[in-house]
């Protein structure tokens, strides 16, 4: 049977665009409007009724907690768009979505924005924990209301979230090092360079830490990483002289992971002489980070799909409010792995646009 993904490849178009010719809501040209109508003419192309029933007869709202992005840590835009157009997909079905942003950085900024969230009367929420002792604060409240909800790109042990969108972090972790362990030399050593911040908030990030060094320890290889913890990675002063010291005092580094988003930051604080004579992974492709990539500072990005994850919960969320289907606990997104010569090939927004003007979608 044919369906709305199927006219809008067809078409070269979005599937929102093609919902919006069917139910006549505007917003899309004539021409495009009428090269659309024609295929869905030519495959005798009729609207599910019962899912049309079901818009008609009941309003979901799905609430998203997410960080905020800015100019100088762009990774959180990529799930924000995906929301986005995932949003746009879903309304035809009665669901409506919502973001509130938080900073990353401060744990009142988080509860606000969830107080925010539960002023929507949500009929699900979508959120990346954060704050362990906010998040069981939260959760506890999520759970008193029943409202499910699902956990975005951190996974946490010890909650009944529905279920998981993500990266599996162990496993690219691992991959991260078998990668770099074929890159290396025998007498290289290996340096992970970590912020602080990150490793206490963030379990994606100790999870690859883990998985990284039990690639060595799984195949007997007599490697130990270092490991060198930065306060402020986003201080480059500081962070350079830090990194400067280490790295002057340890010579046969020649290997360095940085289990995070930011390892543009780490590539600013390594002279140019002494970058060349070392290889880095890191994750994302961020437009920092493929600069990185393409001037060759950076021989590996470990790419966690950011905008599917936020396209897939959204998805996954209104099929449970619609048709009542239970997602799988685990829902892991393909680990890519990107060089200098694919990168570009690896699109972070899937050319969805903010300002597209018929998702129903609110950046608070």
């Amino acid at each position: 049977m044919i369906t709305i993904k199927d006219i809008a490849k067809e078409a070269h178009v979005s599937e929102g665009t093609v919902d919006r010719v069917i139910h006549n809501r505007g917003g899309v040209s004539k021409k495009t409007a009428a090269k659309v109508r024609e295929i869905l003419e030519r495959h005798n192309f009729t609207v599910n009724p019962v899912a049309s029933a079901l818009a008609m007869k009941k309003k979901h709202q799905i609430s998203v907690l997410i960080p905020e992005y800015t100019e100088a840590d762009l990774f959180w835009k990529s799930p924000y768009l995906g929301v986005l157009k995932a949003a746009t997909d879903v309304k035809s079905f009665g669901v409506q979505v919502h973001s509130f942003t938080f900073n990353q950085s401060d744990s009142d900024s988080y509860v606000k924005a969830f107080e925010d969230v539960l002023k929507t009367e949500p009929s699900a929420v979508i959120m990346v924990p954060n704050f362990s002792e906010e998040t069981t604060q939260i959760i506890n409240q999520l759970e008193s209301l029943k409202i499910p909800y699902l956990f975005l790109n951190i996974d946490i042990n010890g909650y009944n979230n529905m279920s998981y969108v993500g990266q599996d972090s162990y496993t690219a972790g691992y991959i991260a090092a078998k990668l770099l362990h074929r890159q290396a030399q025998e007498t290289s050593e290996f340096l992970i360079i970590q912020s602080r911040h990150n490793s206490i908030k963030n379990n994606a990030i100790s999870d690859r830490v883990e998985g990284f060094n039990n690639y060595f320890i799984e195949n007997k290889i007599k490697v130990q990483p270092q490991i060198l913890k930065i306060d402020d990675i986003a201080n480059t002063e500081d962070s350079r002289e830090i990194i400067k010291a280490y790295l002057d005092n340890h010579l046969q580094i020649k290997v360095v992971f940085v289990p995070s988003s930011r390892i543009y930051r780490v590539v600013n604080c390594i002279d140019k002489k002494r970058l060349k004579q070392l290889e880095l992974v890191g994750f994302d492709n961020t437009p920092q980070n493929t600069a990185c990539l393409l001037n060759d500072s950076v021989s590996f990005l470990i790419s966690q799909k950011p905008f599917d994850q936020g396209y897939t919960a959204v998805r996954l969320l209104t099929d449970y409010l619609i048709e009542k289907k239970q997602p799988a606990e685990k829902i892991y997104l393909p680990i890519d792995i990107l060089i200098k010569e694919n990168v570009q090939y690896n699109g972070r927004d899937e050319y969805i646009s903010e300002s597209e003007p018929s998702a129903q979608y609110v950046k608070e």
